[in-house]
């Protein structure tokens, strides 16, 4: 059973249904494909002064909104327009005037590029961890109940970074394959496996990418559909079988202005891969540029606390009372408490160029309170503020002081001008994941 009446070498005979369903997906996807919304093009010509590897990501990520809508909505307006176009296209064009071998061809030609695009651009995040980074230290200290589901699956995937890397060079791969017209099954079928997986992590986790995957996975089951029939006749009912080697003849500008354009998706592609690693090497995206205080990185127990000079014993059910602090290699500190917290429910996975912004390591998060810093090393004073956005008001000023290399003495006033003291010291604590499991080792 065919999708399309194609035959290798000659023109199809296409039957009335297969028209009528070849113009819905034509019509469709390029809707879906093609940047119609005029916000793309702000987004695109409006930032060329501050431009970054992000810009090049998001403009693989695009897909039209219509209204203001999300989710599925949009495939669904998309999909109307779509239907009335294809009720349409008998009454502006002439239906036997239409080369449908052609319109097909066409097709999954757009469709390739858009994959390999979009599949690649998410190899690179991988191929150089960007994407699922590696659990922070505060993430460590913090007990995998009070993680969302998708924080536990990016750390899973964040603690495997080899893993991950192989994940980016499947997806790069399969995406390469897409270039040729050739290997294109080859790359489709790949990523049809793949993207179906990464769907359905997305609806288990709630990972946020649920969309934009089923997106892919479409895409890739049509451009698979193409040679699917044939792959059936000769695996499964071991059939002489001929690849379909339909091509169209272009007039020779016209074929000037193909390899152009493809020439102008390799380019992009290869900025992309060049500003990703960029990154990767000098900026991750998500994790907080400015380095932390010198000495500071590492695991506390709050040794002694005060808040308005009232001394308060450790304890695991006191609102105000810290119970441990983190210090990480960048400027965050965590502070575990048992105050109630409103969770942060995004991703994280903007691109921001202040370190209060990058959200990640807090976002999905429960019982810990995550603050960035800006440090005064001459006057040894820190300035807090919480990362999460339902707490913009809250902040600490500190001054620190060094007792020894595992004491830090803190001492200022919150926000509502509370003064606050505490002695901090550190664990020096071995973890499972640095150390692995190749050589005996003792906690």
């Amino acid at each position: 059973m065919h999708l399309f009446n194609t035959t290798a070498g000659r023109p199809a005979n296409w039957k009335n249904y297969e028209k009528v369903l070849l113009r819905l997906l034509f019509l469709y996807f390029f809707i879906q494909v093609v940047p119609l919304d005029w916000k793309f093009y702000r987004d695109l010509f409006s930032n060329w002064s501050n431009f970054s590897f992000f810009d090049l990501f998001k403009l693989t990520t695009y897909s039209p909104q219509f209204f203001s809508l999300t989710s599925y909505a949009n495939w669904l307006i998309a999909f109307l327009i779509a239907g009335a176009g294809t009720i349409a296209w008998p009454l502006i064009f002439k239906d036997e005037k239409t080369d449908y071998d052609k319109l097909y061809y066409w097709l999954r030609v757009v469709l390739r590029y858009r994959l390999a695009i979009g599949i690649i651009a998410f190899g690179f995040i991988k191929l150089f961890p960007l994407q699922m980074p590696y659990p922070s230290l505060s993430n460590l200290h913090t007990n995998y109940g009070d993680f969302l589901p998708w924080k536990i699956y990016f750390h899973t995937l964040g603690i495997t970074q080899p893993y991950e890397v192989f994940l980016g060079a499947v997806e790069v791969l399969a995406g390469g394959l897409l270039l040729c017209r050739r290997t294109a099954t080859f790359g489709s079928g790949i990523i049809l496996g793949f993207t179906g997986n990464v769907f359905v992590a997305n609806l288990a986790y709630d990972a946020g990418q649920e969309v934009y995957s089923a997106y892919l996975t479409t895409i890739a089951a049509v451009l698979f559909a193409y040679d699917l029939p044939r792959l059936y006749n000769l695996l499964v009912l071991q059939k002489y079988t001929i690849a379909n080697k339909f091509q169209p003849i272009l007039s020779q500008s016209f074929g000037k202005v193909r390899s152009a354009l493809k020439a102008l998706a390799v380019l992009f592609i290869l900025a992309l891969g060049v500003s990703t690693y960029a990154n990767y090497s000098s900026n991750p995206y998500k994790i907080p540029q400015t380095a932390g205080i010198k000495g500071s990185y590492g695991y506390y127990n709050v040794r002694e606390f005060k808040l308005n000079n009232q001394t308060i014993p450790y304890s695991k059910t006191d609102t105000n009372r810290w119970q441990n602090v983190v210090f990480e290699k960048w400027a965050t500190i965590s502070i575990k408490t048992a105050k109630p917290i409103e969770l942060d429910l995004s991703t994280g996975d903007g691109f921001h160029q202040q370190d209060i912004d990058r959200n990640y390591e807090s976002a999905g998060i429960g019982g810990r309170r995550y603050y960035a810093y800006t440090a005064d090393t001459v006057r040894h004073q820190l300035e807090l503020r919480n990362k999460n956005k339902n707490y913009p008001a809250e902040r600490y000023t500190l001054a620190y002081q060094f007792l020894n290399d595992s004491t830090i003495v803190v001492e200022g006033i919150n926000e509502r001008k509370d003064s606050v003291y505490a002695v901090l010291e550190k664990i020096q604590k071995k973890y499972l994941l640095f150390e692995g499991r190749r050589k005996p080792i003792k906690l």
